[in-house]
């Protein structure tokens, strides 16, 4: 794994902007740690509804199944916030997304984290390989430095 503390914009791919709001802010007047997961989530789901055709109705889904942050600066409210994201591994049935979270006109990265998604049938919940347009979109978002290819 590389040192995440080193990557910078130029390493993402895919952006998404998002304006911090006063209840993201904890007792400790920065971003509360939970938000951060609900940033991942915002930039995968955005990138998988407009570029993979992902839709609520969906036949396949991703279930998470692992995640992880690191923090490196504090962020808070009015902050604004730059999500890039890139997909570091890439599987028949399964992707490994990192997101790093800038401060908007910033360069590196103030938390980097992300998340496996396994892609299962709707109903089933069996693991499946990814359709079409899906594996398509994400491989746009493979990243040639750290990235693999996975077994799942």
């Amino acid at each position: 794994m590389s040192s995440y503390r080193a990557h910078t914009r130029s390493d993402y791919l895919f952006f998404l902007s998002y304006r911090t709001r006063w209840i993201d802010n904890d007792q400790y007047s920065h971003i509360n740690n939970s938000i951060y997961y609900h940033l991942f989530d915002s930039v995968v789901n955005t990138f998988l509804i407009q570029q993979c055709g992902l839709t609520s109705d969906s036949a396949q889904i991703g279930l998470v199944v692992s995640s992880h942050c690191q923090f490196f600066s504090p962020l808070s409210f009015p902050q604004l916030l730059d999500l890039g994201l890139r997909v570091v591994k890439l599987g028949t049935s399964s992707v490994t997304y990192e997101v790093a979270v800038f401060e908007e006109g910033k360069d590196i990265p103030a938390a980097v984290g992300g998340y496996t998604h396994v892609f299962v049938e709707r109903m089933s919940r069996k693991s499946t390989p990814m359709v079409t347009p899906l594996r398509e979109g994400l491989s746009r978002l493979l990243s040639t430095k750290t990235s693999s290819e996975s077994k799942l």
